[in-house]
């Protein structure tokens, strides 16, 4: 079992005809993801990678039965991009563009929950489940070199980052359920505290590790609800940015939300914080593996197992 994706989910990609949906879509294609259309406006009747190109969701979702749409749109158009899937019908949307303005995301958010309906990112790398299907960039070519199938759930702000958790959980014997790299922009459509409840629900996921950074109110959601229901399952939390503390506030550091506005935005008061509600606080990516050992968590990265 796996979350918000699997095997089965059929897959639009949006701005197809573009070179980074091309590579990412082709290498989804060949790790089993079930993509079965595009849409460029204006393209409509073009085929890339075997699959059709339609002029809008609306075509696309009238001759495909779509679960999902991949938005690889420019800033400036990929919020109404979102607005048309939703609008259309999809009830899972990733979006890859950076740097969408805090105005649009809120009406993509209260879109997305009027419907029933998730976003994942802006500033997404993607989504994976190692040994069934991956949606976007994340994990590559060779997904299989990075992941190995477990029961180990990811919520990283990096996509980068849930890389390098996969490979130290890989090294250790530890595989991964679901990994989700939840995007690094100030407004997200899902909450890291949102993606770890659907791990907690999860009954093959057995522990989790989130990658947070300075700024943004992720991981301080995060931690009252584990103070107000308790911590179900193992929490490996990974802080990054304690360097940034040496620097005046109000400067960004790589993602558009890794910003110190505050004493609370720093990685000390969010570390502080969620050692206090019961997460483990991982001082280093290698460590992983034996912290997990130490929360009770045997390896496992047997894909029979998961079945």
């Amino acid at each position: 079992m796996a979350i918000m994706i699997d095997k089965s989910t059929r897959v639009l990609v949006q701005g197809l005809t573009g070179r980074q949906a091309q590579v990412d879509s082709a290498n989804c294609l060949s790790y089993g993801a079930q993509i079965v259309a595009g849409v460029t406006p204006g393209k409509g009747g073009q085929e890339v990678l075997g699959l059709p190109i339609y002029n809008s969701v609306r075509g696309a979702t009238l001759r495909h039965d779509i679960d999902a749409s991949v938005i690889y749109v420019p800033a400036a158009g990929a919020a109404s991009a979102a607005l048309e899937a939703l609008h259309a019908g999809v009830r899972l949307v990733l979006i890859t563009s950076e740097g969408i303005s805090r105005h649009e995301m809120a009406r993509v958010v209260a879109t997305a929950a009027s419907r029933g309906a998730s976003v994942v990112g802006p500033n997404t790398n993607g989504i994976i489940v190692p040994g069934q299907t991956k949606l976007g960039g994340i994990g590559g070519k060779d997904p299989a070199d990075i992941y190995a199938a477990g029961r180990i759930g990811i919520c990283s702000r990096s996509g980068g980052m849930s890389a390098e958790i996969g490979l130290s959980l890989k090294s250790g014997g530890y595989g991964v359920s679901t990994g989700i790299a939840m995007g690094g922009d100030r407004v997200t459509g899902g909450r890291m505290v949102d993606y770890v409840r659907l791990f907690e629900e999860d009954p093959q996921t057995d522990a989790i590790v989130i990658y947070g950074e300075p700024g943004s109110e992720n991981e301080m959601d995060l931690a009252r609800h584990l103070h107000e229901n308790g911590v179900r399952k193992p929490i490996l939390a990974l802080i990054a940015g304690l360097f940034q503390e040496n620097y005046p506030t109000g400067m960004s550091f790589g993602h558009a939300a890794a910003m110190i506005s505050s004493a609370e935005d720093s990685a000390s008061a969010k570390r502080r914080l969620l050692a206090q509600a019961g997460a483990i606080i991982v001082d280093s990516i290698s460590d992983l593996p034996h912290l997990l050992q130490q929360a009770g968590i045997s390896p496992t990265q047997n894909v029979e197992e998961l079945t």
